[in-house]
């Protein structure tokens, strides 16, 4: 396969008579450039477009720049076997490597976003989200954990979690320095997350529980005085044999732990992964009766639209008015 390059810069227009900007110069720019997005979003794209340009040349058609047709026809094909999403995406990974190139973007005709439209239309838009784990479940899970030194540290991935609606990629990116205890409980600063590229921070309050075996704050405690952490990483892989290991967990690893103990407990485990803990604050908090305000100060999702998908879910059965038929 001819690999048509995706550059994450194109080139600097010159005119008549300008200088000449110095190599390592033009460099620096590509690096912040390149900084301006996450990683994972950059290998997105390098995924996506790699996909695009292998399937231009199966079918003797040009990836860039690409007619506007061939863009619509490629999404329609991508569209018997993708989510809505990841067409997107797609389309995404294309506009990119044309304006990397200095060249319009073909995503914009009518025939495309036409298309898109009907995709939209025919396969609907709605998410495919994994189940929240409520009170009850993060009780189960808790219960089942185990009492050595993993289990010590699965309750503390999965309270801390759950306590402070953390995203998967927040709770394994936590160092030891991260975490300040004090008497009303455990303040957690997030350096970065999904949301704060920059890297601005945000700080966490995590309050003690009411009962010591699902405290959060006392559980983590508990965790950084048996393993011995002093810095760096506040979850690590564990061997088998219960040796603890310097490097951190990663994102799937949450998931595999939460989907290991939602197995234990008899739940459905399919059902679950790393985000449930997120989404299960934010639907646990709205039965409590939670507001709007309290829930976004520490989930940190900037849109109302957001985080009102979970307080939906938790209150479909507070305050609703089929209750008060008389049925």
């Amino acid at each position: 396969m001819t690999e048509t390059k995706m550059e994450v810069i194109g080139p600097i227009q010159r005119g008549k008579g300008a200088d000449v900007i110095p190599s390592p110069s033009l460099e620096k720019v590509r690096e912040y450039v390149r900084a301006s997005k996450a990683e994972s979003t950059l290998r997105g794209y390098r995924a996506d477009w790699n996909h695009f340009c292998w399937w231009c040349e199966s079918h003797r058609l040009i990836p860039l720049p690409a007619l506007p047709e061939t863009v619509a026809t490629y999404i329609a094909e991508c569209a018997g076997r993708l989510k809505v999403g990841s067409i997107q995406r797609r389309l995404n990974a294309i506009a990119e490597a044309h304006k990397a190139v200095g060249l319009d973007s073909p995503t914009h005709h009518s025939i495309v976003t036409n298309t898109m439209k009907g995709i939209r239309r025919t396969k609907g838009t709605a998410p495919t989200q994994k189940a929240p784990t409520l009170s009850d479940d993060i009780r189960a899970l808790v219960d089942v954990a185990g009492d050595g030194i993993i289990g010590l540290r699965d309750r503390a991935i999965i309270l801390l979690g759950f306590a402070g609606a953390f995203r998967r990629s927040e709770l394994v990116a936590l160092d030891v320095e991260d975490c300040g205890f004090g008497k009303d409980g455990l303040t957690v600063t997030l350096r970065r997350s999904k949301t704060d590229q920059e890297g601005a921070g945000r700080k966490v309050g995590i309050p003690y529980g009411s009962n010591p075996d699902t405290c959060p704050v006392r559980t983590v405690q508990t965790w950084m005085e048996a393993s011995a952490i002093v810095a760096g990483p506040l979850f690590r892989s564990i061997t088998r044999h219960g040796r603890l290991q310097s490097g951190r967990l990663s994102g799937i690893d949450v998931a595999r732990i939460v989907k290991k103990l939602a197995d234990r407990a008899g739940l459905d485990a399919e059902r679950y992964a790393g985000h449930s803990l997120r989404a299960g604050h934010a639907t646990s908090a709205a039965m409590a009766g939670a507001s709007e305000r309290s829930i976004m100060n520490q989930t940190g999702h900037r849109s109302v639209q957001m985080v009102r998908r979970y307080i939906r879910d938790g209150s479909l059965f507070r305050e609703n008015s089929a209750g008060k038929l008389g049925l």
